[in-house]
């Protein structure tokens, strides 16, 4: 009988518990792995397969194309242009500065810029392209595809960018575009993937940033296979995307280059309106400026000079330019002095140079006086006295009243971003901003226009519409149509003045400018038919002392620029069946009878005789109508 050796018995049972454990994880184990491909291949397969689909195939923006913007006459004002641009794409090129160097005697690329580009490319994944230049010449273009082969990585490419064809002529009205900021970006929510686009541009003023939703478009959509690498492949779908819309603003192009031309080298705004539609045909602010240069970029020099010039070019002062009204304003007294009952057409006050009131005296812009006014020729002569004497008549808060009906410190409804308000004070005002009382010398500088009041030449124009449709709330609009579909004008509502009282004042400007010794008489339209009736303004700028006017007050050509007078006149025509209303500041202009009222004879003129004025159309002896230079047309490639 053999022995057992010792250990055997109690060895083979520690293995087969060690195998049964072993297996048992093992076991385990395996049906955990499967268990877990069950989940992945049949529980959640769908959802990881989309997920290995996007990997494969990547869903893409595409730039929608930007809607054109147009004048009232179909002429183009904002339209997009072919780019020809150059990329680079970092995986077919060898050696990346001799080929920047072969490129650049092509096309500008200085050494600094070169440098740059090499940063840019080596931050950037090698199948992705970087921009090289831009906006380049046809010729430019045409040479770099003609040495394509020799310039390994190189792309000449063809794209879209936004352009002005008129220049600074429209360039407050229509405004420009740039990429988008961060800032834009977020503030966009579900459209902000769209803006970070390469080719997308945003509205940043006038009307291409109050249009931005109808003239941007919606985007398309391209479907792309790329490899594992992420480089692209091939394309698979394509869906371009919805165009902008085409705008149609109410502006008559020839009419606004010619308000453009017309002020010269003055600083100031012209506003031109239809007094029963509201219709802006012409909304000039000088200098002006070029948009295309936000487009193309400015030299540091250029951007400099544009800032910092005290003209302030960039300033679309016809909406945001605020001054005092001057004499502009006293229909406006007159109106609200009859609504109230407090006098008449033919209420008489005598002008003997200055009134006084308390220790002040307030003085009339005459020295000697007018001696005895009425309404009609206080209007006509600018008599300050009559207007003090009126005003202090009505007080503050009435006058305040009935200035907001006419569009006196009341926001313009023309949807302009940089529209201003203006002021109208009155005593709850002064309370809530000062915490002061309002004083009655107040009240009398309110009465020509002057103290705290602050009004727009758009203001000052809808102001002069609605004197002159009768009394009735007319709006300024810019944009006529959308896509062809005409945008009806809104219903007028009458301010509640009596239209005997509107007449009474219609007939005081017409003697402003057509009889003997009204303020602008020289420069009246002389044809039967088409006069205007207007009102000239001149506002202070500075305060003139009492030992000034003891000595004498200094004239504005005696005084340096920024000290001169405010130049103003409101018109509207013709007399005797209004249809077009006009504003004219002139920026330290001096006399508004010398300097703006001309200025608004010739675009009235010019309103009324498109294609010529005839002769006789400015009494003998005045200053001959402008006659604007004709531009010759750009020959742009536009899509």
């Amino acid at each position: 009988m053999a022995m057992r050796r010792p250990g055997t018995e109690h060895d083979r049972s520690v293995f087969s518990r060690r195998s049964l454990v072993l297996f048992g994880a093992q076991g385990a184990l395996a049906a955990g792995l499967g268990a877990r491909m069950y989940q992945l291949q049949i529980v959640e397969g769908e959802h990881y397969a989309a997920r290995a689909e996007r990997s494969r195939i990547r869903p893409s923006l595409l730039a929608p194309v930007r809607g054109q913007i147009l004048s009232r006459d179909g002429k183009p004002l904002a339209v997009n242009r072919h780019n020809y641009r150059v990329v680079l794409y970092r995986e077919n090129t060898g050696d990346l500065t001799q080929t920047l160097e072969r490129l650049s005697e092509i096309i500008p690329l200085p050494p600094l810029r070169r440098e740059a580009l090499i940063e840019e490319i080596t931050r950037t994944r090698a199948f992705l392209p970087v921009l090289l230049a831009e906006n380049l010449k046809w010729e430019e273009f045409a040479e770099v595809n003609a040495n394509a082969p020799a310039l390994a990585g190189i792309a000449p490419e063809l794209g879209l960018t936004r352009h002005y064809p008129e220049g600074d002529y429209t360039g407050h009205i229509v405004g420009y575009v740039a990429a988008a900021s961060e800032r834009d970006i977020q503030r966009a929510g579900a459209d902000g993937p769209v803006l970070k686009l390469p080719d997308m541009r945003i509205g940043k003023s006038g009307v291409e940033r109050v249009e931005e939703l109808a003239l941007r478009g919606k985007a398309g959509l391209s479907r792309i296979e790329k490899d594992v690498h992420g480089r692209p492949m091939r394309e698979l779908e394509r869906r371009e995307g919805t165009p902008g819309e085409e705008l149609t603003l109410t502006l008559d192009l020839a009419l606004q280059k010619y308000a453009m031309q017309r002020m010269g080298t003055e600083s100031g705004a012209v506003v031109v309106m239809d007094v029963y539609d509201g219709d802006v045909l012409a909304m000039a602010s000088t200098p002006g400026f070029d948009p295309n240069g936000f487009v193309l970029g400015w030299s540091q020099k250029e951007w400099v000079a544009l800032r910092d010039d005290e003209k302030r070019p960039l300033n679309n002062k016809a909406v945001s330019g605020l001054y005092p009204p001057g004499s502009t304003f006293k229909m406006v007294v007159a109106l609200a002095a009859m609504d109230a009952g407090l006098v008449g057409p033919g209420h008489s006050v005598y002008c003997g140079g200055h009134i006084e009131l308390g220790s002040h005296r307030f003085h009339c812009w005459k020295r000697g006086g007018h001696g005895t006014m009425n309404l009609h020729d206080g209007l006509k002569k600018s008599c300050d006295i009559y207007f003090y004497d009126i005003a202090k008549r009505i007080g503050i808060d009435r006058l305040a009243e009935v200035a907001r009906k006419f569009g006196i410190g009341v926001l313009p409804e023309i949807g302009l971003v940089d529209a201003k308000t203006g002021l109208m004070p009155d005593k709850a005002w002064k309370r809530a901003r000062k915490n002061e009382p309002w004083h009655p010398g107040e009240t009398l500088h309110a009465g020509i226009g002057q103290g705290y009041m602050l009004g727009s030449p758009l203001q000052l124009a809808v102001m002069a519409s609605r004197i002159a449709n009768g009394g009735y709330q007319v709006h300024p609009r810019l944009v006529r149509a959308r896509d062809g579909e005409r945008i009806k004008a809104r219903s007028l509502r009458g301010t509640g003045i009596d239209k005997q009282y509107v007449d009474a004042v219609h007939r005081g400007m017409y003697g402003v400018v057509n009889e003997l010794g009204g303020t602008a008489y020289k420069s009246r339209i002389a044809l039967p038919g088409h006069e205007m009736c207007g009102k000239t303004g001149t506002a202070q700028v500075r305060r003139i002392t009492t030992s000034e006017r003891a000595t004498g007050v200094l004239k504005n050509n005696e005084l340096p620029w920024k000290l001169r007078d405010h130049a103003l006149f409101v018109a509207f025509a013709p007399a005797d069946d209004p249809r077009y209303a006009i504003s004219v500041v002139v920026e330290h202009g001096g006399g508004g009878s010398t300097v703006a009222a001309p200025i608004a004879r010739d675009v009235l003129l010019k309103l009324q005789f498109p294609k010529e004025i005839p002769e006789g159309a400015v009494p003998q002896g005045a200053d001959p109508v402008f006659v604007a230079k004709n531009d010759d047309d750009d020959e742009n490639e536009d899509v």
